[in-house]
């Protein structure tokens, strides 16, 4: 191969990168934004799930394990009616991303999993209502998961205490300890917090 034929086979390759390059940043600029109002869409219909009769929010923003997250106060004719928090636990494969409703008293009401990683079959039991249910009217005194029968803490999920934990105590309770720093105790709502 000659020295004419390798500047040759370069450019041809840099020619094709530089199309691929323009082609892959056309289609990030026509599809981000509709990223971006998919996302608010999802977190619309996931607040008004948590919070059925909340006719407002008040959107403020925190970060738990390096990860950005949100938190609304929710509002009915202007009064505050509870709080839904963002929040991430860190599980067995994944950080799992969790939706945490509370009433002003801040009592868990519903948790909603936004996403995760767990192992199918075992982790991932942490999205059935079995689970999720048990979490109805929990104080921050209760969040904590219990291997066996239990009817004032979380039952683990049997093989899958790993993920319970990581629902349980680190993204519930994390999630409603920082709403009682910074809401009840009078915290500044829109200082981003670092919780580990």
């Amino acid at each position: 191969m000659t020295g004419k034929d390798i500047i040759k086979v370069t450019l041809n390759l840099v020619i094709v990168y530089l199309i691929g390059g323009f082609i892959l940043a056309f289609v990030y600029a026509n599809a981000s934004p509709r990223v971006f109002k998919n996302n608010e869409e999802t977190e619309k219909k996931a607040l008004k799930e948590l919070v059925p009769d909340a006719d407002a929010n008040e959107k403020h923003e925190w970060s738990i394990h390096d990860k950005h997250a949100k938190y609304f106060i929710m509002k009915k004719s202007g009064e505050t009616i509870g709080y839904v928090i963002q929040s991430f636990g860190k599980g067995y494969s994944s950080y799992i991303n969790t939706f945490i409703a509370t009433d002003k008293d801040f009592k868990v009401q519903k948790i909603n999993i936004l996403g995760h990683g767990e192992t199918p079959g075992l982790g991932d039991e942490i999205e059935t209502d079995w689970f999720k249910n048990q979490f109805k009217d929990k104080s921050i005194d209760h969040l904590k998961v219990i291997k066996g029968d239990t009817r004032e803490d979380i039952q683990a999920i049997s093989g899958a205490t790993i993920s319970s934990r990581a629902v349980t105590e680190d993204a519930v309770k994390n999630g409603v300890a920082f709403l009682i720093k910074t809401v009840k105790e009078g915290g500044n709502t829109d200082v981003k917090q670092q919780q580990h």
